[in-house]
């Protein structure tokens, strides 16, 4: 495919830890809930689904944040469910609980029957990232993304979103021999699912293994860690001339950072309870580091926005030779003024580019 010719690749080259003028920035769901135009397109698809399934309404929503803010990096607005959705487990979004399967993973026989689906089931994921590339007209880069083989596995086993994870975790110490089947189907539909969303034009892709953290040392390598390895070693790391960089975020993993860092992925994520200087001791920029301001900093007056922004980018230290993205420590929450979101992104601009200039 011949796509527009990429003007801002500053999020690719941090990434690579490559020299940059400044830290680039993006935020985990930033198409979402806290700007009112999501709301209007998603009003106007209907549901959830319809929204995710409809390459157009995926469009819209995707470059709607790039239209308020200097972004460097768009994400493809989709779910990480969308694999067991297509496996047959039902996936639908609950108002005011979230998604939930109509066919949870409950019984020997289900984890039997249990097989990667066909990708032809998922082309409307793979049509909204070609339409997205040519619509951003090489303004930034597209991020495609999954869920970790652990946690799809976590949902498509308790069925929703988990205090407890009473069901899960039961699997695992009681019957690991069937967890570990989910884990290995869930590793091939997500290396198959990622290739196919780098060859329709994502140019990085982001595993989310979002659930991570629940687990106890020692099972997060068995269950966790070593299925995420499988999925960073079976994806293609090139393509249109150029690397296709791999960003691992476990939220809650600080503890195995060095563990993470070595599993060959470029870049890792971490959440807010991380010391980004501390762990890039750790590494010895074996990776980058993408993160890690906590949300909730986006609730707090403008001089506070920009202080802990600046916080953040001290923290991680020299700019000018890559190897930071900066982004919140989870999702931007729904409830998130907008104009919060623009002294951030100016702050992290402006301050992190008088670091390198100096």
């Amino acid at each position: 495919m011949n796509f527009p010719t990429l003007k801002n690749d500053i999020f690719l080259r941090a990434l690579m830890r490559e020299p940059v003028p400044y830290t680039p920035m993006w935020m985990m769901r930033q198409a979402g809930r806290y700007l009112p135009e999501y709301n209007e397109t998603r009003a106007r698809a209907g549901s959830f689904m319809a929204l995710a399934q409809n390459r157009e309404y995926a469009c819209e929503v995707t470059l709607q944040p790039l239209h308020r803010y200097k972004l460097d990096a768009a994400i493809l607005f989709s779910d990480i469910l969308t694999i067991p959705h297509a496996m047959g487990l039902g996936l639908d979004f609950v108002a005011g609980e979230g998604p939930r399967f109509e066919y949870p993973l409950r019984s020997e026989d289900d984890v039997r029957k249990l097989a990667v689906p066909d990708m032809d089931r998922l082309q409307y994921v793979f049509d909204a990232v070609t339409l997205i590339r040519h619509e951003l007209d090489g303004r930034v880069p597209l991020i495609g993304f999954a869920g970790s083989p652990w946690t799809i596995g976590c949902y498509m086993v308790e069925g929703q979103s988990s205090s407890d994870y009473r069901l899960i975790k039961t699997m695992l110490y009681a019957r690991p021999d069937l967890l570990h089947r989910i884990l290995q189907v869930n590793t091939e539909a997500t290396i198959q699912y990622l290739n196919a969303q780098i060859q329709a034009g994502a140019q990085a892709v982001m595993i989310f293994d979002s659930w991570g953290g629940v687990l106890a040392d020692g099972a997060f390598q068995e269950f966790s860690l070593a299925y995420t390895k499988k999925v960073v070693d079976g994806l293609v790391r090139e393509r249109e001339g150029r690397k296709v960089p791999v960003i691992v975020f476990t939220k809650g993993g600080a503890l195995w950072a060095e563990e993470i860092a070595a599993i060959g992925a470029d870049a890792m994520g971490l959440d807010w309870t991380a010391g980004l200087g501390k762990i890039r001791r750790q590494v010895g920029d074996s990776v980058a580091l993408q993160g890690n301001l906590d949300p909730h900093v986006l609730f707090a007056p403008e001089a506070t926005i920009r202080a802990e922004a600046r916080r953040v980018i001290d923290d991680f230290g020299t700019v000018g030779k890559g190897g930071h993205v900066f982004n919140l420590g989870h999702g931007i929450s729904r409830f998130t003024p907008p104009e919060a979101v623009l002294a951030l992104v100016d702050e992290v601009h402006t301050y992190s580019r008088r670091m390198h200039t100096e």
